[in-house]
């Protein structure tokens, strides 16, 4: 299968954690990002590593997340050791009240320290073969999946904006974790994706 990859470092995205609780507690909840992307097989390493790392007395339990909002939004009203992964600059907007934290704020969000950051974002266009497409040009009329709430669907709207393409392409009204299967049956002529390099679901859509 032909592909389309434009590689763009997006953010520095970064493992939080909300710290609401003093205790150290062998229990920790990880918010990560929807199952088909490479954060959460990071995150599914992770919890794997930590469990083998402290012979059993840390268990990490991966969550599925529809995106870096969500998972900064719930910071104000998990308890426990609640971590999760966000671009940082959605936690200055959640400090500010400002954006999609509107009317939002929560003196939690001040509490919110980073750990460590992970891999940088990769911008994904990924085509069907036969879809025509070689340029971004190419996209216009065409049926395109970027994906709800997440931080990928929001810069795969602004990259269509910023080529000049916003209302020229048809946005398929389908969840992420369904682009492949939609890709192969032909609902889509392509996905947009943002993840490390490689992400699973363009590997599996290869």
């Amino acid at each position: 299968m032909k592909s389309i990859t434009r590689s763009v470092i997006v953010a520095a995205a970064t493992f939080c954690v909300g710290m609401t609780a003093a205790q150290a507690e062998t229990r920790v909840t990880y918010k990560s990002a929807k199952s088909t992307s490479s954060y959460y097989q990071m995150a599914v390493q992770i919890a794997e590593a930590m469990k083998t790392g402290s012979s059993g007395q840390i268990i990490v339990t991966v969550e599925e997340s529809q995106g870096s909002v969500q998972n900064v939004m719930e910071a104000a009203v998990r308890t426990g050791n609640y971590v999760f992964t966000t671009p940082p600059v959605l936690v200055r907007l959640a400090q500010g009240g400002k954006a999609m934290f509107k009317d939002k704020a929560n003196p939690k969000f001040d509490e919110i320290r980073a750990l460590f950051p992970i891999p940088s974002l990769t911008m994904h266009f990924v085509m069907r073969a036969d879809s025509g497409v070689s340029t971004f040009a190419d996209l216009e009329g065409k049926t395109v999946l970027i994906g709800k709430g997440s931080f990928g669907a929001r810069e795969g709207a602004k990259y269509l904006k910023l080529f000049g393409l916003e209302g020229k392409v048809t946005l398929a009204d389908v969840e992420l974790n369904n682009a492949v299967p939609a890709l192969k049956n032909k609902q889509i002529d392509g996905f947009v994706t943002a993840g490390s390099y490689p992400a699973p679901n363009v590997i599996e859509a290869a």
